[in-house]
C-alpha cells in the first residue's frame, strides 16, 4: 500500500506552532512583497478570501476582520517540512517526498503490527492490534502517525492510504475534509475505491490539468468514477500516455514513479524589489548572483545540469517620471553544468555586458537620474540529466572534483542553514530584501529570534 501525509494549510500551520493564540482564527500568508494572498487557513477561507487577492486590495477587509497576516517566511517554512518528513521516516523505510508539505511512503499491515507491538511492549498494555483485521489496522496506523506528527511538531498532517499514489492523494482529500476519519482515509477495496471516486471532480485528480479537465467537462464527465469507468482504448485514442496513467491508478493500478516523474524544463528565480527598485549596479550583481546560486541548488536537488542561461533585469514599466530599461539576455555554456562558480560567472557576464551606461537625463526635471530596476532574475533552461552528461576531451576543469565540492557545499549548507558557504559577490547581508511587513521570526533557525518565555 502507498500512504500520502499532506499538511493541512502549510503556511498557515506553520505560523500557528508559535502562536497557538490563532489556532481556530483566520489566517493568511502573503507572497513576495507582501503582493497577494498564497495560503489561507479554513477559517479565512470561509470568509471568501481567495488565493491570488492582491493585498492591497483586501487589506482593510483583513483589518477589519481581524485576519492574522504573516509575510512569507520560507526558512521556518522549510525548518518545519523537515521535522514532519524526518518524524514520517520513523513510520516506513521509504520516504518520497514530493513537495515541501507533501510526502508519499510505503505503508503495509506488518509495519503496523511490528510498531504496535513496540509500542505495547514499551507501555505494557495488554495487546488488543492482533483482534483488529487489515483494515482497521492499517487505519489506526494512520491515524497515529497523523497524531505523532501533531504532537511532535504541531502541524495537523492528513493521510490517504491506498494502493496507488493518486488514490492516495484522493484519500488525504477526504481525510482532510471529514473529521470522522481521524486525519486517516483508507481506500482499500473496490467498493470504497469506486465510492471515493463518485464523489470526487475529475479536474481535482492528480496529473488532470485544466486543459484536460475542459476537454472531459465537454464530454460530460464530471467526476473521476466516470472517467475511471470509461474503457482503457477510449481513454488512448483521446489523451496522451500522462492521462492514461492517471485513468490506470483510479482503477488500481500502480504505475507512477516520483522518479519518473518529468523533470523540470526550466528553473528560475526572480524578484521584485521593493519600493522604488534598485540603482546600485554592485546590488543588482549581488541580486543577480544569488538568484543563479538558488536555481543551480534546484538544479541539483533533483539531479540535473544545465546549458543555457538567461539573465533579465527591468525598469517600471508604470513609472514615467523614470527611464526605462530592459535586460534580457542568454547564452549557452560549452558544458552542460550545475556548479554555482560556472552558472554564477555566466550569469554575470550577461548582466555587466547589457548593463546600462551612468546616463545624464535631457529633460529638466530629471537632471542625473539613473535606472531603477524593480525586477530580476535568472532563467536556467536545456536542462538534462546529470548522469550520463556530455563531455569534452579538452574540458579545462575536474568534474569530479567539481561534482565532489559542490555535494560538500550543499551538505554544509544543509546543517548549518544556507548561506554559511557563499561566493564573494553573494554580499554578506541581503541588500535587495523583499518587503516583508508582517514577517515573523525565525524560530527554529536563528538563535537570535528562538522563542522566548517569560516567568511572572
Amino acid at each position: 500500500m502507498i500512504g500520502l501525509a499532506d499538511c493541512n494549510n502549510f503556511y498557515c500551520s506553520c505560523e500557528r506552532v508559535f502562536r497557538p493564540d490563532l489556532i481556530g482564527k483566520p489566517v493568511v500568508v502573503l507572497s513576495n512583497n507582501d503582493g497577494c494572498i498564497i495560503a489561507r487557513s479554513e477559517e479565512a477561507k470561509a470568509l471568501g478570501y481567495k488565493m491570488g487577492d492582491p493585498f492591497y486590495q483586501v487589506k482593510e477587509k483583513l483589518e477589519a476582520e481581524g485576519v492574522a497576516i504573516f509575510s512569507s517566511n520560507y526558512t521556518l517554512y522549510g525548518s518545519l517540512s523537515n521535522r514532519v518528513m524526518s518524524m514520517l521516516s520513523h513510520y516506513s523505510p521509504h520516504i518520497d517526498q514530493y513537495s515541501i508539505d507533501e510526502s508519499f511512503f510505503e505503508v503495509d499491515s506488518s509495519m503496523a503490527e511490528s510498531f504496535f507491538r513496540e509500542y505495547l511492549k514499551k507501555t505494557s498494555t495488554s495487546p488488543d492490534y492482533e483482534s483488529s483485521d487489515h483494515e482497521s489496522l492499517l487505519h489506526r496506523y494512520g491515524a497515529r502517525i497523523s497524531a505523532d506528527v501533531f504532537r511532535a511538531v504541531g502541524i495537523p498532517i492528513s493521510i490517504g492510504i491506498a494502493e496507488t499514489k493518486t488514490l492516495a492523494k484522493i484519500g488525504s482529500k477526504f481525510a482532510k475534509k471529514y473529521k470522522g476519519y481521524q486525519g486517516c482515509c483508507l481506500i482499500d477495496t473496490d467498493e470504497r475505491r469506486r465510492k471515493a471516486l463518485s464523489l470526487f471532480p475529475v479536474e481535482d485528480v492528480w496529473g488532470i490539468g485544466r486543459q484536460i479537465a475542459r476537454k472531459l467537462d465537454y464530454m460530460g464527465i464530471r467526476t473521476a468514477a466516470q472517467f475511471a469507468e470509461k474503457k482503457e482504448s477510449w481513454v488512448r485514442s483521446h489523451f496522451n500516455i500522462t492521462t492514461v496513467r492517471t485513468w490506470k491508478e483510479l482503477n488500481g493500478e500502480s504505475c507512477i514513479s516520483i522518479e519518473e516523474l518529468p523533470q523540470k524544463k526550466s528553473i528560475c528565480t526572480s524578484r521584485s524589489f521593493a519600493d522604488e527598485g534598485i540603482t546600485d549596479k554592485n546590488v543588482i550583481e549581488e541580486a543577480v548572483a544569488n538568484f543563479a546560486v538558488r536555481c543551480t541548488e534546484k538544479l541539483r536537488r533533483q539531479g540535473s545540469v544545465c546549458q543555457g542561461i538567461t539573465v533579465f533585469a527591468w525598469t517600471s514599466r508604470f513609472n514615467e517620471n523614470v527611464p526605462e530599461y530592459t535586460i534580457h539576455d542568454s547564452l549557452t555554456l560549452p558544458i552542460a553544468t550545475n556548479a554555482q562558480d560556472e552558472i554564477v560567472g555566466a550569469a554575470l557576464t550577461i548582466l555587466r555586458a547589457k548593463y546600462p551606461k551612468p546616463m545624464t537625463d535631457s529633460r529638466a526635471d530629471r537632471p542625473g537620474m539613473s535606472f531603477n530596476f524593480k525586477k530580476a532574475g535568472v532563467i536556467l533552461w536545456q536542462i538534462s540529466p546529470d548522469n550520463p552528461r556530455q563531455q569534452d576531451l579538452f574540458d579545462p576543469i575536474d568534474r569530479s572534483k567539481q561534482k565532489a565540492l559542490m555535494e560538500a557545499i550543499d551538505a554544509i549548507n544543509r546543517k548549518n542553514g544556507y548561506g554559511t558557504i557563499r561566493q564573494a559577490v553573494q554580499g554578506n547581508g541581503c541588500r535587495f530584501d523583499l518587503k516583508r511587513e508582517y514577517m515573523s521570526k525565525r524560530f527554529t533557525t536563528d538563535i537570535n529570534e528562538i522563542l522566548k518565555v517569560k516567568s511572572k
